[in-house]
């Protein structure tokens, strides 16, 4: 999988016009936390790029980046949860998940 982070505001702008042509996934992780490092593992396992149809994946370190996080819920209208995926389409999020429900065919589905 091959992650973008996502540690700038400014970010957001460049997601939002990205979802335009293709779906964007943003995985905002806790390093510190067991859940979230298990989440994000099922995740990266089950990736496939064949079938990810072009989502571009980004990565948000919630603890080198509160703020963002913060800014990350506003902007997509969803409540902030840890481990937490959004998928965003068009601009807007068109799925969100969090903890163990956290799942690769799940995304697809909402593709």
């Amino acid at each position: 999988m091959n992650w973008t982070p996502l540690n700038q505001e400014e970010q957001l702008q460049t997601i939002k016009d990205e979802s335009q042509e293709r779906p964007v996934l943003i995985f905002k992780h806790s390093t510190t936390c067991p859940i979230s490092g298990t989440s994000m593992a099922r995740l990266e396992r089950s990736w496939n790029e064949d079938e990810a149809k072009n989502i571009k994946a980004y990565y948000l370190d919630l603890l080198q980046n509160r703020g963002l996080s913060a800014a990350v819920a506003e902007t997509f209208s969803v409540e902030h949860e840890s481990p937490q995926v959004l998928l965003i389409k068009n601009g807007k999020s068109i799925y969100t998940e969090s903890h163990f429900g956290i799942s690769f065919s799940d995304l697809l589905t909402a593709v």
